[in-house]
C-alpha cells in the first residue's frame, strides 16, 4: 500500500480532526514503529505500528474488534450443529468474526470477537498471561483462609490452577460475590476452583478481558471497541512471561491504567448488577 502521511492516516482512524491530529505529532506523543516521528512524516498504515501515547492505533479498515455481553444460554462457537443460539448470532455484522477464547454455555459477561488472527493467537497463548477478570456468585461467607487458597493454587484434575488475585466484592443474606483475576482460560476453570474448595457457583460473569472492561453494555449487546481500548489489547501482549513464541512486534508498552479507587468503584457496581440478575 502506498504510504501516507500520518496525520491522515490518524485521522481516517478516528483518532481526532486532522489538525488535531498534527498538533499530537507535534507534541512528540506519536510513534511509527517505536520512534517518535515529526510532522510531515509517511507511514503505510497496513503495515507500520503507529501508536499514540503509546497506546497503538489500529489503521487497517479491514480489521475489527467486538466486544460483546453475552448472555447465558448462548454458546461461543461460529455454528452449532445443534441448532442452539451463538455468539456470531449475536453480532449482526457481514464480515467473519471469530471469539477469542470461549465462554462456557452457562457463563456470561464479556466477550471478544475479532478477524484480527495474530492478535487472537497472542491473547489466547499462556505465555502472555492475559489478565481476564470473573465475578462468581457463592453461598457465602467466604473465608480469607479460602480466598489465600485460590491465590495459592488448587489442585484440578488437569493441574494446578490459581488466581492472581481474589477477593470478596460483597457479602449479603448468605450469599458472597467473590472477585477473581485469571491468567488462563481452560475449560470451567473458575467453577471448577470453587467446587474444589466445596462451593457452587450460582451465577458466573467475565467482566474484563486484557483491560477492556465490559461496563453497562446490555446482556445481548455488542459495540466495536474503541482505539484506546484496542491499543489495551496490545500493550497486554507486547512481552510474554513465559517463553518465546513467534511472533511479530506489536506495540509499544504504556498503556494507561486507571486509578485503584476507580476500578474499586467499577467492580462494587458490577456486584450489584451481577447480583440482580447481570447488567441488563
Amino acid at each position: 500500500m502506498a504510504e501516507e502521511r500520518v496525520q491522515k492516516v490518524l485521522a481516517a482512524a478516528g483518532i481526532a480532526s486532522r489538525r488535531a491530529c498534527e498538533e499530537l505529532i507535534a507534541e512528540g506523543r506519536v510513534t511509527v514503529n517505536g520512534e517518535v516521528i515529526e510532522l510531515g512524516a509517511k507511514c503505510d498504515p497496513l503495515a507500520d505500528v503507529i501508536a499514540v501515547d503509546g497506546e497503538r492505533v489500529n489503521t487497517d479498515p479491514d480489521k475489527l474488534y467486538v466486544l460483546l455481553n453475552k448472555p447465558r444460554g448462548v454458546v461461543t462457537t461460529v455454528d452449532d450443529p445443534q441448532g442452539r443460539p451463538t455468539v456470531v448470532d449475536l453480532v449482526n455484522l457481514p464480515q467473519r468474526l471469530y471469539p477469542v477464547g470461549r465462554l462456557d454455555q452457562d457463563t456470561e459477561g464479556l466477550l471478544l470477537l475479532t478477524n484480527d488472527g495474530e492478535l487472537t493467537h497472542q491473547l489466547l497463548h499462556p505465555s502472555f498471561e492475559v489478565e481476564r477478570v470473573y465475578v462468581a456468585l457463592v453461598p457465602g461467607p467466604v473465608r480469607k483462609k479460602a480466598l489465600a487458597q485460590l491465590r495459592e493454587g488448587v489442585e484440578l484434575d488437569d493441574g494446578i490452577a490459581r488466581a492472581r488475585r481474589a477477593r470478596v466484592l460483597e457479602e449479603e443474606r448468605g450469599r458472597a460475590l467473590v472477585e477473581l483475576v485469571m491468567t488462563e482460560g481452560r475449560k470451567r476453570e473458575v467453577r471448577r476452583m470453587f467446587a474444589a474448595l466445596g462451593l457452587t457457583v450460582e451465577r458466573l460473569a467475565r467482566v474484563a478481558y486484557a483491560g477492556v472492561e465490559l461496563g453497562d453494555l446490555r446482556q445481548g449487546k455488542w459495540r466495536f471497541l474503541t482505539q484506546a481500548e484496542i491499543g489495551r489489547l496490545y500493550a497486554a501482549v507486547a512481552t510474554p512471561h513465559r517463553g518465546d513464541p513467534p511472533r511479530r512486534p506489536t506495540a509499544a508498552r504504556g498503556s494507561r491504567r486507571s486509578s485503584r479507587t476507580e476500578r474499586d468503584a467499577r467492580a462494587a457496581n458490577t456486584a450489584r448488577a451481577t447480583r440482580r440478575g447481570g447488567p441488563r
